[in-house]
């Protein structure tokens, strides 16, 4: 196996052509291993004015986001002062969806692992103020329950934003002051952004987007998503450094570079404990725990979340036992491909752990004999999907974005839906730079499935 010597002369060698060719205008990199880090970055942080991106830089992390809010929630944990498994009414009385039975019954532990079951892609603005969170839940006192608590995953933004509600209200100060203090300043993270007015005071990435397919990139029309997703993601913003400093806590076992305990060692093992195994997708993980997304690879078992806001990408890695951890931040282009790559070459070389192919479609697509199971209308709040078979036994997905998603200028996409394997189908063109997975599951009493699953379950609404 490399060293990490090796591999900063790869990234300095390597990563301003791989960006290019991926058409990402600039990212950084950062790997820890044995206590140490390699840096890197290239290009820019914003295509009109040209500043070059540094490894001091700070992206958008986006839901990684998340994984921080399960370390704050864990911490309360270890205090004594909450129970993973009470109600959250418990500590939030007035959280509220549009079932009242399932309110009454979602644990704080479903809503770390995605398992609540309520609609969760709900990015309502509720202002920049300090109560931002609080008031984003009377924002989904109406949102409907897709499935009963416990019962399957769905990736769910709005509860993580109800977690850091529990935080709130438990350290009673804003999410950001809560971060911040509990921790970014005991990791002695310099490079950080709790929000937009702390992001301008560093070398701070904007995200870019193509305005019409094939067109040049321009930089996002919007730094962030609504304040109120805050715990979920929409504005916490770091250098990759500061990222994999987070990471070796965790590595560690709650501990801190300077020995400080941040988070208890159980607390940090029961976070890499499998909460829900996940439908085969080939995109996300192969199960969840509590905030940790759970990767079985090739040469171990990899934690990690990936982050996604307007116009920017981010990636973290970590090899338990190991003690390497990899981020890739990045503002735009194809970010999947240059992550592929890049993580591939760098856990291969530090950890023995190979990064799986993403997911392609077979040279030669079966027919599908009998769509009757797969077509109809599936819809969320953010998203409709269209399923259509024709006579050639071929399968089409309409793709129309809603909400927050057609406001940032995501357009209609058409697909034809190949079959991967049973129930799991993929797209046969790339769209937004892969084969964009769809399982369809569950039965409802005809045998038709009850879901579009592509990391949330969307709702089949008709025939």
């Amino acid at each position: 196996m490399g060293d990490l010597h090796e591999i900063q002369g790869w990234l300095d060698g390597h990563l301003g052509e791989l960006a290019n060719r991926h058409g990402v205008p600039g990212t950084s990199v950062a790997v820890l291993a044995g206590g140490d880090i390699a840096e890197a970055a290239t290009g820019v942080l914003n295509v009109r004015t040209g500043v070059a991106a540094t490894t001091d830089s700070v992206f958008q992390i986006g839901s990684i986001t998340k994984v921080w809010t399960t370390s704050l929630i864990m911490q309360l944990v270890d205090e004594g002062r909450l129970d993973l498994d009470a109600p959250v009414r418990a500590y939030v009385p007035e959280f509220t969806v549009a079932d009242a039975r399932a309110s009454a019954q979602i644990t704080v532990r479903q809503l770390t692992c995605h398992v609540a079951g309520f609609e969760g892609d709900i990015f309502t603005d509720t202002g920049r103020g300090h109560d931002a969170v609080e008031k984003y839940l009377g924002v989904i006192t109406e949102v409907p329950q897709l499935f009963a608590p416990g019962e399957r995953f769905s990736y769910n933004n709005a509860g993580y934003v109800v977690l850091g509600r529990i935080v709130e209200v438990l350290r009673e100060k804003p999410f950001g002051t809560a971060l911040r203090d509990h921790l970014a300043t005991p990791l002695g993270l310099s490079h950080l952004a709790t929000d937009a007015d702390e992001a301008i005071l560093h070398r701070a990435a904007v995200g870019h987007i193509e305005p019409e397919p094939e067109a040049e990139q321009v930089p996002a029309p919007v730094w962030s998503l609504p304040a109120s997703n805050a715990p979920a993601g929409s504005l916490l913003a770091m250098s990759a450094a500061d990222l994999v400093r987070f990471a070796a806590m965790h590595l560690a076992g709650g501990t801190s570079a300077d020995g400080a305990q941040i988070l208890s060692d159980g607390s940090v093992s029961a976070m890499q404990e499998r909460q829900v195994e996940l439908p085969n997708l080939g995109i996300l993980g192969n199960a969840w725990g509590l905030g940790w997304e759970i990767f079985d690879w090739a040469g171990g078992v990899v934690i990690g979340h990936d982050g996604g806001t307007i116009g920017q990408s981010a990636f973290l890695r970590i090899v338990p036992g190991t003690g390497v951890a990899v981020a890739v931040l990045t503002n735009g282009g194809n970010p999947l491909a240059l992550y592929s790559t890049v993580m591939d070459h760098i856990l291969q070389e530090l950890a023995g752990v190979r990064v799986p192919s993403l997911p392609a479609p077979p040279d030669r697509p079966e027919p599908v004999a009998d769509p009757a199971r797969y077509v109809g209308r599936y819809a969320a709040d953010v998203v409709e999907y269209t399923v259509e078979g024709d006579a050639e036994g071929r399968l089409w997905q309409t793709m129309t974005p809603r909400g927050v998603l057609a406001e940032a200028g995501r357009k209609e996409v058409r697909s034809e839906l190949v079959r991967l394997s049973g129930d799991t189908f993929v797209t046969a063109e790339p769209v937004d730079g892969m084969h964009m997975p769809a399982a369809f599951v569950g039965s409802d009493p005809d045998g038709r499935a009850k879901f579009l699953h592509q990391g949330r379950a969307v709702p089949r609404v008709e025939r």
